[in-house]
């Protein structure tokens, strides 16, 4: 059974990406099932830090992304939702040259608040990073 309020328009979504960060770093939803989302990114020169591996900050941006965009799905068309806080736990690192995939899944969408888990995997398929995101809906202004 879908979670969804809101039909997941990928093609749209990428559309309002240029000129925010998830078009500078080249983040992409690439999947949407009934009640999970997945995205990707590449990891280049964008997205390193010194070491050149992946910066733990834009597994961050990839976690948070995925989460806000599926409590937004699980909104009404009156209600918006916000963050209220996100974790990440940083388990391998990335190498420059991989990509990163990121699945992201409810742990619970109630009324007010959403909770979200968000996996990271490295393109071997391990894992790389799991967070968490909590959003708060509100009412859209």
């Amino acid at each position: 059974m879908a979670i969804w309020k809101r039909h997941p328009d990928i093609a749209e979504v990428h559309g309002r990406q240029e000129g925010t960060v998830n078009g500078l770093l080249g983040l992409r939803i690439t999947e949407v099932g009934d009640d999970w989302l997945r995205g990707e990114m590449p990891v280049d020169e964008r997205h390193v830090q010194p070491f050149g591996i992946l910066h733990g900050g834009v597994s961050v941006v990839l976690a948070e992304t995925l989460g806000s965009l599926a409590s937004i799905l699980c909104c009404e068309e009156d209600q918006m939702a916000v963050g209220l806080e996100i974790n990440a736990n940083h388990l391998l690192p990335v190498p420059k040259g991989d990509r990163i995939t990121g699945e992201c899944r409810a742990v619970r969408v109630g009324r007010a608040v959403h909770v979200w888990n968000i996996e990271i995997r490295r393109g071997d398929g391990r894992l790389s990073c799991v967070s968490r995101l909590t959003t708060a809906i509100v009412e859209r202004r």
